[in-house]
């Protein structure tokens, strides 16, 4: 498998060798939405908290007698089918999200996800990608004359003024191999690796 590699201007000048054990796998949709999912799972908090009817304020006396209304029998005003009753099986802080992916399977979803943004043509190499200075304007020029507007750039050295200079552009992230994950593999549209964050990547998949 061969990859572009972009020079300045965002041209193809030459190509790159990558292994096809890791970008030149088969599409595997199931696998790729179970990774996913997964993902996006595992990152949430048990942040939300629903009142049982024993929680709820209310009075205890009986809303009305037993018989003779007319009407069906109710004991207490928090029962769940009346409004502002407490609920059945209340959401609690502490409700567990996670979804299990075993590392095998993990990285053969990255993997194939790799491998179809090769085949799209999302995906491409730089020698280097850094700014002078802090600057978001100098970051945004750069990614314009590469004609690029939606990024996700993998480097292998995260310099304070390429993190800096990113902070306030929207569809830009720059992250180190480690913290490439599938959702934003996914996201956006297109994705640039650096050489070295390239050499890691396929020692952290092979």
């Amino acid at each position: 498998m061969e990859l572009k590699l972009l020079n300045d201007q965002g041209q193809a000048a030459s190509n790159v060798a990558a292994p096809d054990t890791i970008f030149g796998r088969d599409y595997n949709e199931a696998l790729i939405h179970q990774v996913v999912v997964a993902y996006q799972a595992n990152a949430r908090s048990g942040n939300r908290k629903q009142k049982d009817r024993e929680e709820v304020h209310h009075t205890t006396k009986k809303p009305w007698r037993q018989k003779g209304t007319g009407r069906a029998r109710a004991g207490m005003s928090s029962s769940p089918l009346w409004r502002g009753g407490g609920r059945i099986f209340p959401n609690s802080p502490d409700e567990n999200f996670t979804h299990k992916v075993n590392k095998k399977m993990y990285r053969a979803g990255v993997c194939s996800i790799l491998s179809q943004l090769a085949r799209e043509g999302r995906l491409s190499v730089v020698e280097n990608f850094s700014v002078e200075a802090p600057k978001t304007k100098l970051l945004s020029q750069k990614l314009k004359s590469m004609g690029l507007d939606s990024v996700l750039v993998i480097t292998d050295n995260l310099e304070d003024n390429l993190l800096l200079a990113s902070r306030n552009l929207p569809g830009v992230l720059i992250v180190e191999p480690r913290h490439a994950d599938p959702v934003s593999l996914v996201f956006y549209k297109k994705i640039l690796i650096t050489k070295q964050a390239l050499a890691k990547i396929e020692e952290m998949l092979a």
